[in-house]
């Protein structure tokens, strides 16, 4: 059902020996927000696994079944986000798998698990590898609040991906079919952002893709630092970061 707890879910499937969800291990939020923000980590995303999906559809009236294409997931994307007053999901069916490949050529997971042979491994290992991992470099949000990763990794075409390699030969990004993925997290910070507070907010100090709030910042505080983030990111960079989270208010 869409009220369960989402990590909750990914322990379930892997204590029963099922692969496909690991990777997103110690997401926060429901099952049913799951498919909003077609939630992603380490190099998976639930469009990879996800069937389908049942919803009340508000313009309709009724309950639909919408298939995972009808769903137009992209990049932290889908219908739900696009359309958000329409759908409320009551139930997502996953399709997962006992033999499927493990996704482990991401970043830091691939420095921990690439040289491990998969027959030695088990999705329960690779979930908890995964959850180590967020938890050294993500502040829990009930002690330092915070919504988690704040950027999108801005996509660019080969041509440009050329040229910023060219400058910064240490850049950090991955191939997306003919495009190149970077990542936002070592752009911020290679302007010098990570780290940086003022006495409402700030940049976290073990991950520069997370805006906290140091207790008395408003949610005006924390756009204008992303602003002045994005404002210097597309100067040195000449790349436009997109914020991720949903932003609502009357200046939304």
């Amino acid at each position: 059902g869409a009220g369960e707890n989402w990590d909750a879910v990914v322990r379930h499937a892997c204590d029963a020996g099922y692969r496909g969800l690991e990777n997103l291990a110690l997401i926060p939020g429901t099952v049913g927000a799951a498919p909003v923000q077609n939630i992603g980590a380490y190099g998976a995303e639930l469009a990879q696994v996800l069937h389908d999906l049942t919803a009340y559809d508000r313009h309709q009236g009724a309950f639909v079944t919408l298939s995972n294409a009808q769903c137009h997931f992209a990049y932290r994307d889908s219908i739900f986000k696009q359309q958000p007053a329409r759908f409320i999901i009551t139930r997502v069916r996953l399709l997962l798998s006992r033999t499927a490949p493990f996704r482990l050529g991401y970043g830091e997971l691939a420095r921990v698990l690439g040289d491990v042979e998969e027959r030695e491994l088990s999705s329960g290992q690779v979930a908890e590898t995964i959850t180590r991992l967020r938890q050294a470099k993500l502040p829990d949000p009930n002690e330092l609040p915070n919504a988690g990763s704040f950027f999108k990794n801005p996509v660019v075409g080969p041509e440009h991906y050329a040229r910023l390699k060219a400058a910064e030969p240490d850049l950090v990004a991955f191939a997306d079919g003919t495009d190149f993925k970077l990542a936002a997290g070592w752009l911020i910070e290679r302007c010098g952002w990570k780290g940086y507070r003022n006495e409402r907010v700030g940049v976290h100090n073990r991950q520069a893709l997370v805006l906290v709030n140091h207790g008395c910042g408003t949610g005006a505080d924390i756009l204008a630092l992303a602003t002045e983030i994005r404002q210097d990111v597309a100067r040195r960079f000449a790349v436009t970061l997109e914020i991720e989270p949903r932003v609502w208010g009357p200046d939304s």
